[in-house]
């Protein structure tokens, strides 16, 4: 595929740079008459107004309150999720991705939502710029817990550590694990299992169908399969 809109601006820093870069890759994938779930943060900020360029007939559901804000003041068409029970495309960036496609998400603290709709979609595509892959899963690993209960539930996640942040757009509490990774299917399994977790931000190689990384050098594609494409 061949990248559009790629030239440098003065007053991007380089990391900026890749990431608009990745977002505008990734935008191209979008085609008119779409359902398009939309990301949180600082790359997906990027992928907006590279959507709303294209002037495309399509329906988008955002995963956070800033995403839809922005997206609607760019013209695009922001519906609730209750319209659908599908995506034919979904977009977000990631905090770390393996070499296994296994990622963290939930640095802005709506991993819950946005693993419902990357799950609900065709195709999800992650972006990133180069910074974010990493040899190994790390922590923190974010969590979204319920505020019922939950001195007893952190005390099962030890350890763990409150983030100063607001509530999650549906009223969770947003902490960070920061014990061990050794295996991030059996953290991810443990982490389900906790009565009071939500959601956590580990997100498997089966939910991901893209990923676009953006480097100094260019852009790296790479596409994973996901459940039903193996059967």
């Amino acid at each position: 595929m061949r990248l559009t809109s790629t030239v440098p601006r003065p007053e991007a820093t380089q990391v900026d740079q890749q990431k608009r870069v990745a977002a505008e890759f990734a935008a191209q994938f979008v085609e008119s008459g779409m359902v398009v779930g939309l990301g949180t943060g600082s790359t997906v900020a990027h992928l907006l107004p590279a959507l709303a360029a294209r002037r495309l007939d399509i329906r988008c559901v955002a995963t956070s309150p800033a995403t839809a804000r922005q997206a609607e003041a760019l013209g695009l068409v922001v519906m609730l999720f209750d319209a659908f029970d599908r995506f034919d495309v979904a977009i977000d960036g990631a905090d770390q991705i393996s070499p296994e496609g296994w990622l963290v998400k939930g640095g802005g603290a709506a991993h819950t939502r946005e693993k419902i709709v990357a799950a609900a979609a065709d195709r999800f595509i992650v972006i990133a710029d180069a910074g974010k892959t990493v040899a190994a899963i790390t922590a923190p690993i974010p969590v979204e817990i319920m505020r019922y209960g939950m001195a007893a539930t952190l005390r099962q996640l030890m350890p763990i550590r409150l983030r100063d942040v607001p509530e999650s757009p549906d009223g969770g509490v947003i902490a960070d694990f920061f014990g061990a990774v050794d295996d991030p299917r059996e953290l991810a399994a443990w982490l389900a299992a906790t009565p009071g977790v939500v959601d956590h931000g580990l997100f498997g190689p089966e939910l991901v169908s893209d990923i676009v990384i953006a480097s100094a050098t260019g852009v790296e594609h790479r596409t994973l399969p996901r459940p039903q494409e193996t059967q």
